[in-house]
């Protein structure tokens, strides 16, 4: 199994820190709004890597943190009149239960800076009695980027390279303008916990450096995260960590893709952002993430008006051979070890689960065709899909748990007068009342929508 190494730059082979375990971190989401797209994009992604080590024996202990205390949850929170504390938990509730209906497993351990404040102090401490950071008069705390040779080694700059794309926050205070902050002195009115420096918070880079080693040691086996985290967020994790233990402190360093939408990079000052909660609305949470991953996770994902409604409309035709397969070979299953193979090849190359998915096409097609020749062979196909792919969250759900929720998804996007005659032309099919119901029919083709019987109900899809 190889993996690519940002570090590296290169596809390394995967040889676990200790035998048969694996100790993996990625960074969460900073609370201060709603999930959106690149947030369960990046959950998806590491809760796959995650799934797929357990697939192939590993005990993996997966990690994942939220940050619940920054400048721009103290900025929201003075916005709402609500305490930062307070806001920052109901976000959290809020994210909490967009990501449970977006079917994205639970890592096995939870992290919060809050949480982590005696942690957080003590790195602090230990960095500035090595000579690697600083305290300032008014209570800050710098880490000294000049201590550390090695910067910019993630991000393959040079040291004054990587110096060069630093943000510079104005503090004279500051013995090089390139250091960044691991403890911020509090302001009037803000969030602080107490600290030998005075009344402060963490800064935002430290605060996975400290809640790593409280959960994992010195050292980790994969840490991943946005590709826009590489520098300087990884960058700093990197150099306060190393010079604190003197040791390697990740051995593969992963980043997916970022997000697009029609082209454009996904942000809030452009209005672009798609909220998670907003896309699970409209779509299933599979036709979601089918979506997203029929692209490589290491490549950024362009959203497009038309990539969610094609994905949903992929997956009800899959949904529809296993509906057809169970009608005409009723209990049957069986296994089809080639699929799964398949489906591990594409895996351990780099988790190319973009191909994987690639392969259902052919396997759709190849189904149909013994669905079409009589071939009960078909029913351990299908039992395979659905076993194999589960592990990308694809086919969890029933035939008619699928059907229902993406009967519900196009119903709320259809005018109530537009439902209103479709469930009149229900009534009229169900009395047997077909003049009346072609009438109706023919209505509903005039306002945009088309109908489509079955013997559980109808589907109203808008003619295009």
């Amino acid at each position: 199994m190889k993996i690519y190494n940002t570090m590296s730059g290169k596809k390394e082979e995967f040889v676990p820190l200790e035998a048969g375990k694996v100790k993996m971190y990625a960074c969460g989401i900073t609370v201060s709004g709603e999930a959106h797209i690149g947030h369960g994009y990046q959950a998806l992604i590491y809760d796959i890597m995650r799934c797929y080590l357990e697939k192939k024996g590993y005990a993996v202990t997966y990690a994942r943190n939220y940050t619940d205390v920054d400048d721009k949850i103290i900025a929201k929170a003075r916005e709402t009149g609500v305490a930062a504390d307070e806001y920052a938990k109901a976000m959290i509730k809020k994210i909490d239960a967009t990501m449970s209906a977006f079917n994205v497993g639970e890592p096995t351990v939870w992290l919060k800076a809050t949480e982590n404040m005696d942690n957080i102090i003590s790195f602090v401490r230990e960095l500035i009695e090595k000579g690697h950071a600083y305290p300032t008069k008014k209570g800050d705390v710098y880490f000294d980027v000049a201590s550390f040779p090695e910067y910019g080694k993630l991000s393959h700059r040079s040291f004054e390279d990587a110096l060069d794309g630093v943000r510079i926050d104005n503090d004279e205070e500051k013995r090089n303008p390139h250091d960044f902050a691991l403890w911020k002195s509090a302001k009037p009115g803000e969030i602080f916990w107490d600290s030998p420096w005075g009344k402060g918070r963490p800064g935002w880079h430290i605060e996975c450096s400290a809640m790593n080693r409280a959960a994992f040691g010195d050292q980790i086996d994969i840490h991943g995260g946005g590709r826009d985290l590489i520098f300087p967020h990884h960058e700093n994790e990197i150099a306060q960590t190393e010079a604190l233990t003197g040791k390697t402190f990740v051995k593969y360093w992963t980043h997916n893709g970022l997000i697009k939408v029609n082209g454009q990079k996904m942000s809030k000052s452009l209005g672009n952002s798609l909220l998670l909660d907003d896309l699970l609305q409209k779509y299933t949470d599979e036709a979601v993430k089918f979506g997203l991953l029929q692209t490589g996770y290491r490549v950024d994902i362009n959203i497009t008006d038309k990539l969610f409604p094609e994905a949903e409309k992929h997956l009800c035709e899959f949904y529809a051979a296993f509906e057809r397969c169970e009608a005409l070979f009723p209990g049957m299953g069986g296994t089809n070890e080639a699929i799964d193979k398949r489906f591990d090849a594409c895996m351990d190359d780099d988790f190319n689960f973009a191909l994987a998915i690639s392969d259902l096409y052919g396997y759709f097609k190849e189904i149909h065709k013994k669905l079409a020749a009589g071939d009960a062979s078909a029913a351990a196909d299908c039992a395979q899909i659905r076993k194999t792919y589960s592990l990308l969250g694809f086919f969890r759900k029933s035939t008619s748990e699928y059907k229902a929720a993406h009967a519900a998804r196009n119903r709320a996007d259809i005018p109530a007068a537009v439902q209103a005659l479709a469930e009149e032309r229900f009534a009229a099919r169900k009395a047997r009342d077909w003049a009346k119901s072609d009438e109706l029919r023919e209505e509903l083709r005039r306002a945009g929508y088309a109908v489509k019987d079955s013997k559980d109900g109808y589907e109203l899809t808008a003619i295009k």
